[in-house]
């Protein structure tokens, strides 16, 4: 899947894409996912896969790009689609450990601070100040069907210990839209290894039990009381 951070504010919804190029096999995949979602126009940053070469030939890795630079482009996309709700991938990786997942999350955290701020960086626009940073993120009760999947696949299974999640969204009323746009990644559906292939080759019932939740944890301005099944504001 994308290493990606999704802007949210009433009237829609963006998504940023760290890695792969717009000209990449994978930018066709992205655009019809948010297709699915009505969602707003693919944005890619264009940095290399850490394990990918051919996602952006003749570009830097993420993993290996400047942090500024990075994080420079990211708040440029904030301010120019001004969020309410920013998500992103939780500092473990989000379940697989993959280390551009990591890197995204390092450099949402500091673009959401950085976008408020006029002098960081000025040529990014005007500054902008979201309302909630929230990480995308896998509680140890939430991976009983996926661990074994994972582990028989020779990936890391790194969940997080349920305290560490604040908000988890039933999602069933959406579960058609969100497999729609998991099978809209066709190169991913089609292996063998990646989480959408293993999805796609499970019985319907089980792959509901998986996709049914999507856990959060606040991260910035920190937690708050209110419904914790939303993403409130």
């Amino acid at each position: 899947m994308p290493h990606v951070a999704a802007f949210g504010r009433p009237d829609g919804v963006a998504a940023v894409t760290a890695t792969w190029a717009p000209d990449s096999r994978r930018a066709p995949e992205l655009a019809d996912t948010l297709a699915v979602l009505g969602a707003d126009v693919p944005r890619l940053l264009g940095y290399n896969d850490a394990r990918i070469p051919e996602a952006a030939p003749g570009r830097p890795r993420l993993v290996d790009a400047s942090l500024d630079e990075a994080v420079g482009r990211l708040v440029a996309h904030i301010r120019d689609f001004k969020p309410d709700v920013v998500i992103g991938h939780d500092a473990v990786g989000q379940l697989t450990g993959h280390p551009d997942h990591v890197r995204t999350h390092q450099i949402t955290l500091l673009a959401v601070e950085a976008a408020g701020l006029a002098h960081l960086p000025p040529e990014a626009g005007p500054p902008w100040h979201l309302a909630a940073l929230y990480a995308a993120t896998h509680p140890e009760s939430s991976v009983s069907l996926l661990r074994p999947l994972l582990e028989g696949v020779g990936k890391a299974v790194l969940a997080v210990p349920d305290s560490y999640v604040t908000t988890s969204v039933d999602v069933t009323p959406w579960a058609d839209v969100k497999w729609a746009t998991i099978l809209a990644h066709r190169g991913e559906v089609a292996r063998e290894l990646p989480l959408p292939g293993i999805l796609a080759r499970l019985p319907e019932a089980d792959r509901n039990q998986i996709i049914q939740t999507e856990h959060f944890t606040r991260l910035t301005p920190g937690p708050t009381n209110g419904n914790p099944s939303q993403l409130i504001i």
